[in-house]
């Protein structure tokens, strides 16, 4: 089965511990969002803010690959969260601001509205949506 492709909708905050941790978590760590997940999938995490009452971030913050086939509950670094997790192997790459993108990503389908795609916590995207972002994530 050909790897899946992923958004998740993060705090800034959340992804960054998520990063230092070397797992991905989603949807505010339930175990059903790691089910939904493979080896080999591929996730971006979205940040609209840095954390729940922080500033606007409105980017791509995170590119990985989901490493690890186990579900584990874990503290999340810095928080008193504790959610379901399955390792990930992060990429380097660089934040991208949303706004450039919403005429292009076939998943916002209202670009006044915009922000309603990401209400969704987790969702799945096209390879052609996911390697659009990946592409402007790692250009230099």
């Amino acid at each position: 089965m050909a790897p899946r492709n992923w958004i998740g909708t993060v705090h800034l905050a959340q992804a960054r511990a998520a990063q230092a941790a070397g797992f991905v978590a989603l949807s505010h760590g339930r175990a059903g969002a790691m089910e939904k997940l493979s080896v080999g999938d591929r996730v971006i995490y979205y940040a609209p803010r840095t954390d729940f009452d922080g500033d606007p971030v409105q980017a791509f913050v995170a590119l990985l690959t989901v490493s690890g086939d186990t579900i584990l509950e874990r503290a999340l670094p810095g928080t008193d969260l504790r959610p379901f997790t399955r390792d990930a192997l992060y990429h380097d790459v660089t934040e991208l601001p949303v706004r450039p993108l919403l005429d292009q990503l076939t998943f916002v389908t209202s670009p006044r509205h915009w922000g309603m795609a990401f209400r969704r916590s987790q969702f799945e995207i096209s390879t052609s949506d996911f390697d659009l972002i990946a592409k402007g994530m790692t250009a230099s």
